[in-house]
């Protein structure tokens, strides 16, 4: 080999290689999302929840169809709006997303003066991810829901209910309840589901709204009383459990749902792999059949009925607190 021809052969390796090394970067950045990256699915509640068997439920699903890591990041506190401004405020890169509630997005921004996030532009809503059923439970001392509202009406906020935070779903049931009984209990609000059910097992509060998923096993065990169910008919998960309605409170209904959210901005893509997957997820009868016996149901897929429901819903709440005299804080 001539000394020219060892020159070309270097240079076209040269070439080759420097085309290798542009090549990777490439091929690396059109790798499917997440591309084994480890995603955090920020929940705005504390650990230990009916919100950690929902995040499961996601962060499994989302795993095991897209591969990388899901992974729940709890950040409660503040009634949802600590988790949800923090992925509001997050990289759009589909690397933090958040377990919303209908607290976040049609109550929160109702009761606090500055949420620090828009319910609707500050996000890209992926979908809902159920509808789930929740229950007046109280310390086993109360035997029924007629007990104590008399206990109640005797003794004006001497009777306590906790909540989950100010302006959360809990605290807008109880104090419907309040109205329509004519009736004025304490509140004592919590960072979160668990704390708050702790100290209602304990005695030092008296009642909550809670869901199935979280106090199933305390209703089980004895250690919570299930009181009255604010559904139209029975729910089939609890069918000795009577509905408010049967105990005098026509048209008290009341649920409370998931979703699924990515900071606004989110490139489309990324947000049309999440909700492929979830689509697939809930649609397989398995977990479908565990999600019914937790009491949730899956409501429908998408974007635009989320959207929609919230904006709905926030009409609906404004005149409720509105009614109730509730000013932001």
């Amino acid at each position: 080999m001539t000394m020219r021809q060892m020159n070309i052969t270097r240079r076209g390796a040269l070439a080759a290689a420097g085309a290798a090394s542009l090549a990777a970067p490439a091929a690396r950045a059109q790798a499917p999302y997440p591309a084994g990256q480890s995603v955090a699915l920020v929940v705005p509640y504390a650990a230990g929840g009916a919100s950690d068997v929902i995040g499961r439920i996601v962060t499994d699903g989302l795993q095991s169809r897209l591969g990388g890591s899901f992974i729940m990041d709890h950040k409660p506190g503040a009634s949802t709006s600590i988790g949800a401004r923090h992925v509001a405020r997050a990289r759009p890169d589909g690397l933090t997303l958040l377990l919303g509630t209908i607290s976040t997005f049609t109550l929160t921004p109702l009761a606090l003066r500055n949420p620090g996030y828009d319910p609707i532009t500050d996000f890209t809503h992926i979908t809902q991810v159920c509808d789930s059923l929740y229950l007046l439970v109280a310390n086993p001392r109360w035997n029924s829901l007629e007990e104590l509202l008399a206990a109640a009406r005797a003794r004006p906020e001497a009777i306590s209910y906790a909540t989950w935070g100010v302006g959360t779903t809990a605290h807008m049931a109880m104090l419907d309840l309040n109205n329509r009984a004519g009736i004025e209990m304490l509140h004592v609000p919590y960072a979160g589901s668990p704390p708050a059910m702790t100290d209602t097992i304990a005695g030092r509060t008296d009642c909550m709204f809670a869901l199935l998923s979280a106090c199933k096993g305390h209703l089980e065990a004895g250690r919570l009383r299930p009181l009255a169910v604010p559904t139209a008919s029975r729910a089939t998960q609890l069918p000795d459990v009577p509905t408010f309605i049967e105990k005098g409170f026509p048209g008290f209904i009341s649920t409370t749902w998931y979703s699924v959210e990515a900071p606004a901005r989110t490139p489309a893509p990324i947000i049309e792999r999440i909700r492929g997957a979830l689509t697939e997820h809930f649609a397989d009868p398995a977990v479908r059949a565990f999600m019914a016996t937790q009491g949730m149901a899956p409501p429908e897929i998408g974007e635009a009925p989320l959207i929609e429901r919230i904006r709905r819903e926030l009409a609906v709440n404004r005149e409720l607190m509105a009614k109730a005299g509730m000013e932001p804080t």
